[in-house]
This record gives structure tokens, sequence and C-alpha cells, in this order.
């Protein structure tokens, strides 16, 4: 039926017809139903029945007209003709498909029209159960028109508000992918960078004196080794984090996310004055607990400084600290490379620094980056440390 609304109706209107011409309402007119002219008219006023949905108001307007003139030749009330039943539908379908006081303006004037015509042209009181049928059936038929139509509007704003809650489910994943896509590209490049930067410096030193110096040598390719463990390592720990289905599947033992802090730094340092960096490390004001993303946005930016002060400084970087009672300021300088040209801030637009800016903005803080007069290149960052509850921290 409601693939084919058009057939449905042609088939509803079809058997009205037949109910006409087959069971008029009082046997003295059993007769008279089969004369042409009621033939037509049935005809007629049936056949428009058929294009009730694209036409509803011509609908309505010629089933009326069938009632009346039934009423005004027959002198028989609407209540006792088949006339009622197609003008109701009619009614019906003009409330069912129109804004809701034009649904009732039109069912009021059908009531009162034929209530009119029966009281007009028919022997009898205004108030019989005739003419009172009629107001009855033409209410009713609205009632159910109109009943309709609100269901019908009501399930297309739930459909349309369930479409839209989709459609933003779906935006808000995919900006959680994207978010999700670059969290780990920065995790990857914080933790293979630096080792691979380390790898790289001491096997120039390995092949360059591999013949002339072969201790040096020897431990050049030692700290190559002790990096590439190190940075497996953390690649390891890096992809357990990334196999997790969600948090509520990783049990007590579960791999946690690779997330060091400024009580690493000390072994980092290390790390870099092993490789050939030599590293001043200074911190000043009373240490104290950091949050957790604070804690690891300020490593990573040490880390990060320090790998581009090991490719491109001069071998020798600062680290400074410094706590302020509502912030953290980290600060890594380099000296300028030996024999090279004076840094300029366009040096630092790789992906380590996005990364950096990233991480520092992430947590509400501020990032500066360039050349220093001397020749070299400093990085500095404010990170916002508010005041955290201990008990939370445990």
């Amino acid at each position: 039926m409601r693939e084919h609304p058009y057939v449905t109706d042609a088939v509803i209107a079809a058997v009205l017809y037949a109910l006409m011409l087959t069971t008029p309402a009082r046997a003295a007119q059993r007769a008279a139903s089969w004369s042409a002219g009621y033939v037509v008219a049935w005809a007629v006023v049936c056949g428009a029945l058929a294009f009730r949905r694209r036409w509803p108001l011509w609908v309505l307007l010629v089933t009326v007209a069938g009632a009346l003139v039934h009423t005004v030749l027959e002198r028989s009330g609407a209540a006792g003709s088949p006339f009622l039943v197609a003008s109701s539908l009619a009614v019906f379908t003009f409330a069912l498909t129109s804004r809701r006081s034009a649904g009732l303006a039109g069912g009021a004037i059908t009531a009162l029209v034929l209530f009119c015509g029966d009281g007009l042209w028919v022997p009898g009181s205004w108030w019989d159960a005739e003419n009172v049928g009629v107001l009855a059936w033409t209410g009713m038929a609205v009632a159910a028109g109109d009943a309709l139509r609100s269901r019908r509007a009501y399930v297309a704003a739930v459909r349309e508000r369930a479409l839209r809650t989709e459609e933003a489910r779906e935006q808000e994943a995919g900006r959680r992918v994207v978010e999700e896509r670059l969290r780990i590209a920065r995790d990857l490049h914080d933790v293979v960078a630096h080792h691979i930067a380390v790898i790289q410096v001491q096997a120039g030193v390995a092949a360059h004196m591999l013949h002339s110096q072969p201790a040096a040598a020897e431990g050049a390719i030692g700290h190559v080794r002790r990096a590439a463990g190190e940075v497996l390592d953390e690649l390891g720990t890096l992809l357990g984090v990334l196999r997790q289905s969600g948090d509520e599947l990783a049990g007590p033992g579960a791999p946690s996310e690779p997330a060091p802090g400024l009580s690493r730094l000390d072994a980092l340092v290390r790390s870099f004055s092993g490789a050939g960096l030599c590293v001043d490390s200074v911190s000043s004001g009373p240490p104290r607990a950091l949050p957790a993303a604070v804690d690891l946005t300020a490593y990573r930016l040490v880390q990060e400084s320090l790998t581009n002060a090991h490719k491109h400084g001069g071998g020798r970087a600062q680290v400074t600290l410094a706590f302020h009672p509502q912030q953290l300021a980290v600060e890594v300088c380099n000296g300028p490379p030996p024999g090279e040209p004076q840094p300029t801030a366009a040096a630092g637009t790789g992906h380590g620094l996005l990364g950096m800016r990233e991480r520092v903005l992430a947590v509400g803080g501020l990032l500066e980056a360039g050349p220093t007069p001397e020749g070299g290149f400093r990085v500095r960052a404010l990170l916002p440390t508010p005041e955290t509850d201990p008990a939370a921290q445990r």
C-alpha cells in the first residue's frame, strides 16, 4: 500500500462505488439507485476519491457537492447515504495532508454545509439523529486525519533527529581519529627521533675511526647498540598500547601509555652526553609534582630540543627548568654549529617543531622557538601548572 498509494486509492474507490450501487441505505431507493443519473454521479464522486492524495481540496469539493446534490434531489439526509462515506474519507485526507488550521477549517465548513443541507431540504427537525450524525462523522474524520498527520510529523522529526545524531557521531568519530593519528605521529617522532639521531652520528664516527682509532670506533658502535635497544624497547611499549582495543578490555597488567616525565630527565641527559652532546641541566624553584600532561609535554620538549641540538648544534646545550607557583618554564639553548652560517627561524619548521607546538598548545601553554644572536637556537615554553589535589595524584 505504501509503495503503490494510487493503486490503493483506486481499489478503495472501486469498492465504495460497488457498495453504492448494491447497498442503498433505504429499500425505497433501490430502484432509483440504478438509474443512469445516479450511476454517473456515484462514478464521478468515487472516481474523484482515486485522486484524493494528489488533489485533496478538489476531491473534498466534489464529494461534498455530490452529497449536497443527493440531499436536494432525494430529500434524503446525507447520514443515510453512502455519499457521507465518500465525503468523510475526503475530509480525512484533507486534514491529513494540510496544515492543522486548514484541516480544521475544511472539516468545519464541510460539516456546516452538509448539516445545513439536511436541515433545509430534508423533512423533520434540524436536530434529528441523522443531521447530528453528519456532524459526528465529519468531526471524527477530521480528528483522525489531524491525529495521523501529527503522528507522521512526530515520526519524521524523530527520524531527522536520529539522522543528525548519527551524522554528528560520525563527525566526532572522524575528529577523534584525526586527533589520535596526530598523537601517534607525535609519539613516534618523539620516541624515535633522538635515538635515530644518536645512531646516525655514532655510526658516522665509527666509520671515520674504524681504521685509525679502533677503540674509539668500538665505543661508538656500543652507543649505536644501546640507542638501538632503547628505541626498540620504546617502540615495543608504544605498539603494545596501540594493540589495546579499549580501556575496558585492558586488564590490570596491560601496558600503559608511554608517558615519561621530568623524573627521567637525568637519564635523557646522560644518553645525549654519551652520544657526544655536552648538556648542562639547571633547575630553579622548588620542584613539585606536575599534571601528567604537563610532565609529558616538558619531557618531550626537552627531548626534541636536544635531538635538534645534537644534529644541528655545536656540541653543547643547556636545559633550564624554572618552577613558578602557577607555571613551569622550560628552556633549551644550544650554540651555533662550528663553521656554519647562523640558523634562521625557518630552520625549525619541520615535524619536530610542529609537534612541540601542538603539545604545548594542548596543555594551554606558550612556545617560543628561534635563533639566538650568537648563532645558536633556543626553545622556550611556559606550561601552566595549576595546583592539584595530592589525593587525586595518588
